[in-house]
């Protein structure tokens, strides 16, 4: 009988894909987010330059934008690299992609949170499965919360 040692690194890693990694950068869907960031980055310097000219003309106000507007222009551009980071995780197998979780339902083996829950309708769960006595409690007082707002959008003309 042969000696069942760890698997080799080869083995573990996912399939590497054809070509670089960086290539979806530059599909033309990808190119108009691209560009639709470049324009709002550049957008939003150019509004805090203006509240910063129309600060210097007398609008107190004006100096919080000027300020507000660059800092809009910084956190834009913090987000689009995470989504950069977060697609090149993907597409390297390091994270689920969230496109395939959600048509399935289903979180990678390991991995728990609220897609894996099944859902509970007014205080039942399923059929034969045993229930936690404070998860039981919790269900029925949302269920009793949801009859009591039921209607609360009717007096006020919204329903």
């Amino acid at each position: 009988m042969e000696h069942a040692g760890p698997p080799s690194a080869a083995a573990t890693e996912a399939p590497a894909p054809d070509g670089p990694v960086w290539r979806f950068l530059l599909r033309p869907r990808w190119l108009g987010w691209h560009l639709l960031m470049v324009v709002s980055f550049w957008g939003m310097l150019w509004l805090g330059d203006w509240q910063f000219h129309r600060a210097l003309a007398g609008n107190g106000l004006s100096w919080a934008y000027t300020f507000e507007w660059p800092l809009f222009a910084v956190f834009a551009v913090v987000f689009w690299a995470r989504t950069i980071r977060d697609e090149f995780r993907i597409r390297r197998g390091e994270m689920p992609d969230p496109r395939t979780v959600a048509e399935t339902g289903r979180l990678p083996a390991g991995v728990t949170g609220a897609l894996q829950a099944t859902p509970v309708q007014d205080g039942a769960g399923p059929p034969g499965e045993d229930e936690d006595e404070e998860l039981s409690a919790y269900n029925a007082y949302l269920a009793r919360l949801n009859a009591e707002v039921k209607d609360h959008g009717r007096w006020h003309g919204l329903r």
